[in-house]
């Protein structure tokens, strides 16, 4: 029965990262710095209100959309922190972490033949979804600009067949971010064309010398982005799985098809908690933010110091050296690093082609495990 299982199913690899990890699994007393979840807890009111949602009985099926009490916070907190208006009754859906936003974003705007522009090295959970959706991933490199969709490189990706633009911003695996003059030159190029914009900000509460800007603030680009974000990375809350899309009513309207006969609606559960994320505890990032900034700083002037070349992250919490001069694959790089100093890192080439040469490091860990990994990091190149 096998040969009846759908091929752009069977056609899809299991990511990077997860070949990665189950590799390294197979060794003791590995320090790993692969993941992308904060290692706070969920702050202590978030979980009190999970928990008093539970004894409250509040455990059935909400709106398809989520709470709309959820979806008001939700649109004060985009307002208050970044300026973007969206109506809570059509224009915000609540849907099950990033991810599944993300899903059914692409699943109402893709048909067989559309093309998606991402700039690469980029997040591999992209690239499934769009070949799902019988389109086909186009990406740009950006490895010479510094990993910043530029304008020129935008203009030259685009054919009669783009669909979308993917803008990820704060970067994973990077941790760049775009100013607001960088978007202003996309938004040029796509003001006037049929192209959607799905912007990924799920790490906008972790910018950290800077103001997050969205395209969607722009007049001109907002009835044709559509704004991804969630708790996950902001409020610690990768298990609770909250997100959100962002958009227009008109294209509210069709995702919330798609998001209903996938999923219904969120936890309930997982809904009341996030209330309480998004109101009395909406500042609750500002700590953890605080807290990455000082091991960014201590984790780049580390892989400086031994040589490596790095761009110094302005959000999220990765860092993305190279490993160039060293003449390994990123794969052959990680895997030796495992096997010689017990140290796991994600080889870039799990984020397109286009990251061959460089390796992930996650600073969202202690600064314990930090330092001590960025010993036995700096023991293994030191001896190649």
């Amino acid at each position: 029965m096998e040969h009846l299982i759908n091929p752009k199913v069977k056609n899809i690899q299991i990511s990077g990262i997860r070949q990665f990890s189950n590799y390294v699994s197979q060794f003791d007393h590995v320090i790993s710095l692969t993941l992308g979840q904060p290692d706070f807890p969920t702050p202590l009111p978030v979980k009190e209100a999970g928990i008093e949602a539970i004894e409250n009985n509040h455990t059935s099926y909400t709106h398809n959309a989520g709470l709309v009490e959820l979806r008001q916070a939700a649109s004060n907190f985009l307002q208050e922190k970044y300026g973007l208006m969206y109506q809570p009754e059509n224009e915000i859906i609540t849907t099950v972490g990033a991810s599944q936003a993300i899903n059914i974003a692409l699943k109402t705007i893709l048909e067989e033949g559309a093309e998606v522009i991402l700039p690469a090295p980029v997040y591999p959970g992209y690239e499934p979804i769009i070949q799902l959706c019988g389109a086909k991933p186009v990406f740009v490199d950006t490895t010479s600009t510094n990993f910043i969709l530029t304008k020129e490189a935008l203009e030259e990706a685009i054919t009669d067949k783009t669909r979308c633009v993917i803008l990820p911003y704060p970067s994973n695996p990077i941790g760049v971010t775009i100013t607001k003059e960088q978007l202003a030159d996309i938004a040029s190029v796509l003001e006037n064309k049929d192209i959607f914009v799905l912007s990924d900000e799920i790490y906008s509460e972790l910018v950290y010398d800077s103001q997050h800007i969205s395209i969607a603030s722009f007049p001109s680009m907002r009835h044709k982005t559509i704004v991804i974000n969630g708790l996950s990375k902001s409020h610690s809350m990768t298990g609770w799985r909250i997100g959100f899309t962002f958009a227009p009513a008109y294209l509210t309207e069709q995702m919330l098809k798609v998001h209903q006969y996938n999923v219904s609606c969120a936890s309930s559960i997982s809904q009341f908690a996030a209330l309480e994320a998004l109101t009395t505890s909406k500042n609750s990032p500002h700590a953890m933010r605080e807290a990455y900034k000082k091991r960014r700083d201590f984790m780049y002037s580390r892989l400086i110091e031994m040589g490596l070349e790095v761009v110094e992250p302005t959000g999220a919490f990765y860092m993305f050296p190279s490993i160039q001069k060293f003449g390994l694959s990123s794969f052959d790089f990680a895997k030796r690093l495992v096997e010689e100093q017990r140290l796991a890192v994600v080889p870039g080439s799990a984020f397109t082609s286009f990251g061959e040469g460089y390796i992930r490091l996650s600073y969202s860990y202690s600064m314990e495990m930090l330092e001590e990994g960025l010993n036995r990091l700096e023991k293994f190149v030191q001896g190649l």
